[in-house]
């Protein structure tokens, strides 16, 4: 059983805890999209891996295995990183023209300073 009891203390925690999407794309749309650009990322570092040890095909030679490894080891990686979508309460706020309203998780309007 739920702890809260009365509808305003609901209506707080609903607006601290809810989240909404702030990129403007449809709510159910980071389902396929997180994958999606997770995939891209690991096939983009494999592709450049493929790609400097391509050089290495052939009979083994000291010089070209230790270029090839650096090449390998030391080019940085891709990476992508989630961003966590608007609370209710900044999106509310946004949307009702509460310009003095700060979201305490970033700082700012938001994680990109919307």
């Amino acid at each position: 059983m739920s702890r809260v009891k009365n509808p305003q203390e609901k209506k707080r925690l609903s607006l601290e805890r809810d989240r909404r999407p702030n990129y403007g794309n449809n709510d159910k749309a980071a389902r396929k999209a997180v994958p999606r650009r997770k995939a891209g990322v690991n096939r983009a570092n494999r592709r450049a891996d493929a790609v400097a040890l391509s050089d290495a095909i052939g009979a083994p030679d000291d010089e070209v295995e230790a270029g090839v490894e650096d090449a390998v080891l030391g080019r940085r990686r891709k990476v992508w990183r989630k961003f966590p979508d608007l609370r209710l309460r900044t999106k509310v706020a946004e949307k009702l023209g509460d310009e003095e309203y700060v979201d305490p998780e970033f700082g700012q309007r938001g994680p990109r300073g919307r």
